[in-house]
């Protein structure tokens, strides 16, 4: 979740250089012997500043934080222990407690050493796998491949390491033996695999291992104080505003080529009608400008070549996914536009359910983040895209269409623009507070909806799960305090943070060559309740279970998370007082439950999910592994087409005969059916 405060001259002058600094050979020959560049090391020392003046949680950069900064580098580089050997853990050994005053000193020498050795490593490993294709494997033996190293030792030496990576270029290859693949497609199709992966290494620069690092020391002071390079920066950004400027095309990396997925409809790829999908872009040029040649590109360097401001000319060098670097390129010209990211932006849709001969009719709305485009609403455009303006089209079609609920599904929302989730509260309440918060002085802010208007004054009910935090905590917090609605779902993240996104120019003037930021936690929020959602999160008034417990799949499972707490409570007005509705509403829910089919399906796949999680291997018997999966589709398929007949539905013979309208929703169908008996109760209680 963000909240969009640019800080600009009371940020603290850096700390100056205390120690002499280390003389590290950070050159790793099997690497591509990255360093660290001059703007790193100060951007660095500026991050350390900053955490420690302007934080939440006030940490101070000591040999205990150093400690975790070191563990976490190693979980980002290599969290499966199928890289590093024991021998490479011991002589990293001598840094664990030096990186407090490295990042005080802006000295990277040891964290690039770190990388630079970790390369070398993968390369080694990748290089082994491709020769291992030379090998005749035997899938009789009772043999088994172990995917899941986490918990295990390092390598303790070079054969260990071989031996495991052995077995996964068997499974590998028995993994699409199994397709019925001949030996010579499967040999060439891993070796393309491998070499590709090869080939992305070695377009690693210093940004990676820059941004590696910064991630390991970011997570041991929050979860959600993130440094963003350039690159990350800008993704960040785009996902924020659900917009961007460019030529309306999601591109991939295959092969070397720079090659077209999907374009936006209505975006200048799309209205000039002369890409295809799987298109491979070899050339980019800027309006007249000479062409550079992409062919074995990073993606992200392409994408800043092609993407631009709205109204400048790109000029574009395309083969067909038949053609290669011999055929004669077609050149396209387009003009870049502002493209607005339709497909991860609200989504509306309209669903009934009968009752007593009676037909409902319920407007879902499916809200995936709480977005807001702060570039143009600082340029005062009143059509800025956001969130709650989007919301506010969809709920005027929605009472066209005389709908008699509103259902909210914020399930999967990981949050994003605070005032975003006050203002699309507002949308419901007539005026009050939202939600406080706390600043890392102390001081405590209400947040309140000072509109009066109320866009919908129907029956509400909000759907959460373990994926729902932040923002959507604050919105689904403040509709239950406030009794405006029903939540139905799962318990909710549990982030109770509030991060503030600061541009590195905005610090210092010699960063302006770059856009890189950082976003700090440097806030608490709080339910109106004064009850934080840190750790707790939203509980739901009719929950269901789940296969994600909160302490893998939360802010609790997070060993740097701030803790719970409260603060005093605001002053409000509830708009309803739901506890015996919810108890009415539990009561039915249960009663449906004791005979759902769906929900015996639920409580057997969160069973299936607990057993798997606890697996680690695989076999590498092609007997074994085929029977295994076999036997799994059968059981898929058997209880597929249980469910299908008990919705009128023909059984299919294979998964591949599903179609997107078979997709059934248990959670969302059963959630109907609570709102419609939670406008039942609410009439029969007004008469």
């Amino acid at each position: 979740m963000l909240k969009r405060v640019f800080l600009g001259l009371f940020i603290a002058a850096t700390v100056a250089c205390t120690a002499a600094p280390r003389i590290i050979d950070i050159d790793v020959p099997g690497s591509n012997n990255l360093k660290p560049d001059p703007r790193q090391q100060k951007v660095a020392k500026e991050i350390a500043e900053l955490v420690t003046t302007l934080s939440y949680k006030k940490i101070v950069l000591n040999d205990s934080i150093s400690s975790v900064i070191f563990e976490n580098y190693l979980k980002e580089m290599d969290g499966n222990r199928s890289y590093f050997l024991t021998s490479d853990i011991k002589n990293f050994e001598q840094y664990r407690y030096t990186f407090d005053n490295d990042l005080k000193n802006g000295d990277l020498s040891a964290a690039f050493f770190m990388f630079n050795t970790y390369q070398k490593r993968y390369n080694e490993k990748i290089t082994f796998s491709i020769k291992q294709l030379d090998n005749k494997f035997d899938f009789t033996k009772n043999d088994a491949y172990v995917y899941d190293r986490e918990k295990l030792p390092w390598f303790t030496n070079q054969k260990e390491s071989d031996e495991s990576w052995s077995n996964k270029v068997k499974y590998d290859y028995l993994n699409l033996k199994l397709t019925a693949q001949k030996d010579s497609a499967i040999k060439a199709s891993l070796k393309k695999r491998y070499d590709n992966l090869l080939s992305q290494s070695n377009k690693i620069n210093n940004q990676d291992a820059f941004q590696v690092f910064m991630t390991a020391f970011t997570d041991a002071v929050d979860p959600h104080t993130s440094y963003f390079n350039p690159a990350n920066a800008a993704n960040f950004n785009i996902d924020m505003a659900r917009s961007l400027e460019g030529i309306g095309a999601t591109l991939s990396s295959e092969n070397e080529f720079v090659t077209i997925k999907s374009v936006v409809t209505g975006g200048p790829a799309d209205k000039s009608k002369q890409f295809k999908i799987d298109d491979k872009i070899i050339g980019v040029a800027q309006g007249n400008e000479e062409f550079v040649d992409v062919v074995g590109w990073r993606l992200d360097n392409a994408i800043e070549l092609i993407r631009g401001k709205k109204g400048t000319t790109v000029r574009l060098k395309i083969l067909s996914k038949d053609q290669d670097l011999s055929a004669q390129p077609k050149i396209i010209s387009l003009v870049r536009e502002k493209i607005i990211l339709e497909d991860q932006s609200v989504q509306k849709k309209v669903k009934t359910y009968i009752k007593n001969g009676k037909t409902y009719k319920y407007g879902i709305i499916e809200i995936p983040a709480f977005y807001a485009d702060w570039a143009e609403m600082q340029k005062g455009n009143p059509n800025y895209k956001s969130t709650t303006r989007d919301v506010k089209i969809v709920l005027d079609s929605l009472k066209q269409e005389k709908v008699d609920g509103i259902i909210i599904d914020l399930r999967g929302n990981g949050g994003g623009s605070l005032s975003e989730a006050i203002d699309l509260t507002g949308l419901f309440i007539k005026t009050g507070p939202v939600v406080q918060t706390k600043n890392y002085r102390g001081k405590v802010d209400i947040d309140k909806d000072e509109d009066p208007t109320i866009f919908w004054d129907g029956p509400l009910t909000v759907m959460i799960d373990r994926f729902s935090a932040s923002a959507s905590e604050i919105f689904a917090g403040a509709i239950q305090d406030y009794g405006r609605g029903v939540i139905v779902g799962n318990t909710t993240y549990g982030k109770g943070t509030v991060q503030s996104a600061i541009a590195m120019k905005r610090i210092d003037s010699s960063f302006a060559d770059k856009e890189d930021q950082i976003n700090l936690t440097m806030a608490k929020f709080y339910r109106i309740t004064g009850s934080s959602t840190q750790h707790k999160g939203v509980t739901p008034d009719v929950e269901f279970p789940t296969v994600f417990p909160a302490d893998v799949y939360g802010e609790s499972a997070k060993k740097s998370a701030l803790p719970w707490d409260e603060i005093p409570s605001s002053k409000y007005v509830k708009v309803a007082e739901l506890g015996k509705t919810i108890s009415e509403l539990k009561a039915q829910h249960d009663a449906r439950m004791k005979t759902s089919k769906e929900y015996a399906y639920l409580l057997q796949d969160i069973s299936e999910f607990k057993k798997r999680d606890k697996d680690v291997s695989l076999p590498l018997n092609e007997v074994a592994l085929k029977k295994q999966r076999d036997d799994l589709e059968a059981k898929n398929l058997k209880r597929e087409n249980e469910r299908r007949v008990s919705r009128g539905l023909a059984p299919i013979t294979n998964k591949s005969e599903k179609v997107k309208e078979d997709n059934f929703d248990f959670v969302q169908d059963e959630t109907l059916k609570i709102t419609t008996d939670y406008i039942l109760d609410t009439k029969s209680d007004k008469r």
